[in-house]
């Protein structure tokens, strides 16, 4: 039986939460149908790995199908040959208001898959879609909040890509620098839990101290994971306020997640996590 550390009392959580109120949301995926490691643009990427496919598959169709269960559409990307990475669709595209600003990926490996994203945004009826000028890597790096856009940077996206979101969403956005390599994509560090009260849980050494300091100021009861839960990729989670789907490894982030009133879900992406991503990674918010 997994052994579970006891959880460090959190600000804002609460013995008695009230519950939470899920609400219905629409995702965008892409089945690892050519999913494998044969480069390494991440430090949790070893070609000498080998990637068991159809497990790969399995673990990908469980989370697909537990989003389904639980009320919200997922709308589907067909995979292409020679983009191994298409899987992780978070990374393709930001969507906010219906609007639509496209990828561009920092790696030559990636570069092919802005093209298809946006293509598939165009034959499903978005209208308002910007091209980017500068590197962003979509949802990688990119969180939105009810008041910000949180906007990642020092691995992946240009901090020049900033200013671009922020003037085509007219939402404003906080720089954060991210610092230790394992945490590469803002969302591999931070996962927003609740848009209507600008509830995230974040784990501090990712940032840069500055970066450290802004988020104690703008959210100062936010959930704090530890080391242990954050090298089991424990942010790269997906809530639909209410509901927390997170790699099942993260033990740690449970009892602190009930305790504020959601509802934790443990998945195994196991296979995924080869390629550096669990269940954010896979997912892609299309936000009406």
């Amino acid at each position: 039986m997994p052994h579970h550390r006891p959880a460090a009392p959190q600000r804002g959580a609460s013995l008695h939460p009230t519950p939470r109120q899920a609400t219905p949301r629409r995702y965008l995926m892409c089945p690892p149908a050519h999913f494998k490691v044969t480069y390494s643009i991440n430090p949790w990427m070893d070609p000498a790995k080998p990637v068991d496919l159809p497990l790969a598959l399995a673990q990908w169709e469980d989370l697909r199908d537990r989003y389904r269960a639980l009320g919200h559409t997922v709308e589907l990307l067909d995979a292409q040959p020679g983009l191994p990475d298409m899987v992780f669709a978070a990374n393709g595209a930001t969507v906010v208001d219906g609007r639509v600003l496209g990828a561009r990926f920092a790696h030559r490996e990636r570069a092919g898959e802005a093209g298809v994203h946006l293509d598939w945004f165009r034959a499903n009826g978005f209208a308002d879609i910007h091209e980017p000028a500068h590197v962003n890597e979509g949802e990688g790096d990119f969180a939105v909040t009810a008041s910000y856009l949180l906007a990642g940077r020092g691995f992946r996206s240009s901090p020049l890509s900033h200013d671009e979101a922020q003037e085509f969403f007219g939402r404003p956005v906080i720089g954060l620098d991210l610092v230790d390599p394992r945490y590469y994509h803002l969302d591999t560090a931070l996962c927003v839990l609740d848009t209507a009260g600008d509830e995230i849980m974040y784990y501090p050494g990712a940032f840069s101290p500055g970066s450290r300091s802004v988020l104690a100021r703008l959210f100062p009861d936010a959930l704090i994971a530890d080391e242990q839960d954050a090298e089991q990729l424990g942010l790269n989670a997906v809530s639909d306020g209410r509901h927390v789907l997170l790699p099942q490894a993260a033990l740690g982030l449970f009892e602190p997640l009930r305790s504020r009133g959601f509802e934790p879900i443990g998945m195994d992406l196991g296979e995924l996590l080869k390629g550096g991503g669990s269940v954010k990674c896979c997912t892609q918010e299309l936000r009406p």
